[in-house]
């Protein structure tokens, strides 16, 4: 029996194959946004779930992990980066789900587009001094703070 071997064939392969696995292995993919301002970090507070943490959401088909980023921090804050920032880390966010995973990226090169407004979504926002958080930050920003800013070690887990 002769086999098949030719990029086209290859690439149809390749995407049956992962098609199927799409449903056998679903992974969530999410981006974070974490604006620094000097000493000075950017939270969001959820009308859902307690606590401050980094503006973001998840990424949606066909959209990079930064584009996601970068539109989850203007959809809920009003801000707009002006680069493309650093990845701090890609964290496994096993509160979530054991299929979970995190990218934070860090942009210090940003600008109010509109002004905050509470809704639905996002109750409130605010600017934290990194040495004055609120008493209810969650701790996964809380970690990725002290990664950032305390030269703690970066850890593989949200």
């Amino acid at each position: 029996m002769k086999l098949i071997h030719s990029p086209l064939f290859e690439r149809f392969q390749s995407r049956i194959f992962l098609f199927v696995m799409s449903f056998l292995r679903r992974t969530t993919l999410g981006a974070r946004a974490m604006l620094v301002d000097g000493k000075k970090v950017l939270l969001i507070k959820h009308t859902y779930t307690p606590g401050w943490i980094f503006p973001g959401g998840g990424v949606e088909v066909g959209q990079s992990i930064l584009a996601a980023a970068k539109r989850e921090l203007l959809e809920e804050t009003g801000y707009a980066v002006l680069d493309d920032g650093r990845l701090l880390s890609l964290y496994h966010n096993v509160d979530a789900s054991r299929r979970d995973h995190v990218a934070l990226f860090v942009f210090e090169d940003f600008a109010e587009q509109r002004p905050f407004q509470p809704n639905a979504e996002i109750a409130e926002m605010g600017w934290f001094e990194i040495d004055n958080l609120p008493a209810d930050v969650s701790d996964a920003a809380k970690r990725r703070i002290g990664e950032y800013f305390g030269g703690i070690a970066i850890s593989e887990k949200w």
